[in-house]
């Protein structure tokens, strides 16, 4: 639960980013937050406490939010060049 709103809190942390340093900051941690769900969800499959077909959507929009932060994070460094 932790790791997956903490994907939003930082989100809204970076769009109040002071420069484009620590809005790519920010952003980088958004997307290791989203892979750690990723890792927590896969976790909770091989504990057996959940059932794979339940879970599986969530680690499917977990993994896109991590493939925006990345890309967003790209874009970012690119402009600040």
């Amino acid at each position: 639960m932790r790791c997956g709103t903490s994907v939003g809190a930082n989100y809204r942390a970076a769009s109040l980013a002071k420069s484009p340093a620590d809005f790519v900051s920010k952003i980088k941690i958004c997307e290791e937050e989203a892979d750690e769900a990723i890792y927590w969800l896969e976790l909770l499959i091989r504990a057996g406490e959940v059932e794979a077909a339940r879970v599986i959507p969530l680690q499917n929009e977990a993994a896109e939010l991590r493939n925006i932060m990345s890309a967003s994070a790209i874009t970012a460094r690119k402009n600040v060049k």
